[in-house]
């Protein structure tokens, strides 16, 4: 028996997105997983199910996406019973598209208002092409509909000291405006849709921006795979008009751009470099350093941004640090470290930044970063703890940023277009490498196990053993900054 094709909510925004994404989320879907712990699709799930204490009484439609006609039936029969007050992933059926809508809330006079519920913390553009099809399906069905809204997270909630004000955690927001204006045409785009679905092979759509646009798509390797590994695409800050320009001369490879293309002095850099294989030093390398030391520091912090705010005082998604390691480096050589990690159990902010200060009080050397990112939070901190500000601000004005130092002076063929620290510190120093970290070994990482651990979803043992990780993780982080600094010297040293 030929397999049914259909349309979805999530299926129509692809095709918007790509063709050729939904084609292959069609015929050759990656295979589905559970949503880890953690992970940003957990959080809009939980997020999801909150909602529905904004409704109560309502009633779920417990049957799953492949019992599709069930649903639709069960959904009708609550809709008919004048006492269920709001239906929560109502199931519906037109034309071919299927779509389970969030929350479906009964009216007075006859009329609904549907809501979909988004765990951003804003309403987004790709949202409103979301919500349309669904009120088309719905409008085609005969429900008669006189609110549209899009429920989000209110990033401006500051939760108290007891449990989650889920009202106010949420935000309801009317979009009946702008989901009008993608109604126009909408018969045109699921038409073409359709015929799209119905083809022997993917389209052929060139990999571009639009890849990445509104979200990234789940095919990119795959659709990439046959391009050059130094494809235009990874040259550094190049732009998609600048890209086409290339297309047109035939130009796929980095290391075939023409001498005459315009280029910004560090894209030129970059293009050599992929051309011969030899890594570049600036002559002015020992100018960039200055003021670096040694003797120096060298700070790296962690943070999570939980959807659900754990803490008294804190926002959703607020950047919340929770670890620290401080490497230090003497003019004799001889390396300290110190590092902090925060338990969980309460916010870590404060005893944070006390730590820190305690750690770097009565010292004078530079303290050096691979980012902006260190200085961003300890100037948050030192706005919430006003106590602490002269500390931190002094602090602060000793942060020596070596990420810039690298992208002026130095670039080398195995930074593969990147000026990350997990990237140039092994491509300049051998003996600096990543590839033994085995459960955190990059930051997100880092950011759920401190979740899992703060929100209780561990046993004692696990959280030793993420605390033990995320310990080794961040000190190889500082550890790397302390082998690229003196690395960065002898390059130095080398041009003069």
């Amino acid at each position: 028996m030929a397999r049914t094709i259909y349309l979805t909510k999530s299926r129509y925004v692809a095709g918007l997105q790509c063709l050729r994404r939904l084609w292959l989320n069609v015929h050759e879907p990656i295979e589905w997983c559970e949503p880890e712990l953690g992970s940003t699709k957990a959080a809009g799930l939980e997020i999801g199910q909150m909602a529905h204490g904004l409704f109560p009484n309502g009633v779920l439609v417990e049957e799953p996406p492949w019992e599709h006609a069930e649903a639709v039936a069960r959904t009708a029969a609550l809709m008919a019973d004048r006492s269920t007050p709001a239906i929560f992933e109502a199931a519906f059926d037109h034309a071919g598209v299927r779509i389970r809508v969030d929350v479906l809330e009964r009216l007075p006079r006859g009329y609904w208002g549907m809501c979909e519920v988004k765990s951003s913390g804003e309403v987004k553009e790709h949202y409103y092409d979301d919500v349309a099809v669904q009120v088309h399906v719905l409008r085609s069905a005969g429900v008669r509909l006189s609110s549209i809204n899009v429920i989000h997270v209110n990033k401006d909630y500051v939760r108290g000291r007891k449990k989650i004000s889920w009202p106010k955690f949420f935000c309801r927001v009317d979009v009946k405006a702008e989901v009008k204006k993608r109604l126009h045409g909408i018969e045109t785009r699921l038409r073409k849709q359709r015929v799209c679905l119905l083809r022997a092979k993917a389209p052929l759509v060139e990999p571009e921006v639009h890849c990445h646009t509104p979200v990234s798509c789940e095919h990119w390797e795959r659709c990439t795979d046959s391009k050059p590994a130094d494809w235009v695409f990874h040259m550094p800050n190049l732009t998609a008009p600048r890209r086409a320009e290339l297309k047109a001369i035939g130009v796929e490879s980095i290391a075939a751009i023409p001498d005459d293309f315009r280029l910004s002095p560090r894209q030129a850099v970059v293009r050599d470099v992929t051309r011969d294989g030899k890594p570049f030093i600036a002559s002015g390398l020992a100018e960039h350093l200055h003021g670096f030391g040694p003797p120096a520091f060298y700070l790296d912090f962690e943070t999570f941004m939980p959807a659900i705010p754990l803490y008294p005082g804190t926002r959703p998604y607020q950047v919340i640090p929770f670890q620290w390691s401080l490497h230090q480096l003497d003019s004799d050589g001889k390396i300290r470290h110190q590092d902090f990690l925060a338990d969980g159990d309460s916010d870590p902010r404060r005893p944070f930044a006390e730590t820190l200060i305690a750690a770097l009080k009565g010292t004078r050397p530079p303290i050096i970063v691979y980012s902006s990112y260190e200085r961003a939070r300890l100037t948050e901190l030192a706005k919430h703890f006003p106590d602490l500000a002269k500390q931190l601000h002094s602090i602060v004005r000793r942060l020596a940023d070596l990420l810039p130092v690298v992208r002026r002076g130095v670039y080398h063929p195995d930074f593969d277009f990147s000026a990350s620290i997990k990237t140039v510190a092994p491509a300049l120093c051998p003996d600096v490498t990543y590839d033994d970290l085995q459960e955190i070994a990059d930051g997100g990482a880092a950011s759920t196990a401190f979740w899992l651990m703060a929100s209780g979803r561990t046993d004692a043992e696990i959280s030793a053993r993420l605390g033990r990780s995320l310990r080794e993780y961040c000190h190889r982080d500082t550890s790397a900054m302390v082998r690229l600094h003196q690395v960065l010297h002898v390059l130095a040293a080398s041009t003069g």
